[in-house]
């Protein structure tokens, strides 16, 4: 997951953040990683494919702070999924 460097304040309204950069706290953080063990080991997306869904959303213009504005998600909770597919009528990832 991407982390906040040291020092460096939350970003509040940013159009192309995940939930790490702009959650002003660790709650919203912490529920991603709750997420992530509720789900069972072999429905879970392995790391790299994760980070590669997450970059792919970072670029998406339907991406405004940490939501995806296709569906109304968390992208950072739906690309957990294995299964998961991005909602944008390209198919992203």
């Amino acid at each position: 997951m991407t982390e906040l460097a040291a020092g460096q304040p939350p970003k509040t309204g940013c159009r192309r953040c995940l939930l790490a950069e702009i959650a002003g706290s660790e709650d919203i953080v912490a529920a991603v990683g709750r997420a992530r063990e509720l789900i069972p080991k072999s429905d879970l997306c392995p790391d790299e494919l994760y980070k590669k869904r997450l970059s792919v959303c970072r670029e998406c213009d339907n991406l405004d702070s940490a939501t995806c504005l296709r569906c109304g998600c968390y992208v950072e909770i739906r690309a957990l999924r294995l299964g998961a597919k991005c909602p944008a009528g390209k198919k992203k990832w």
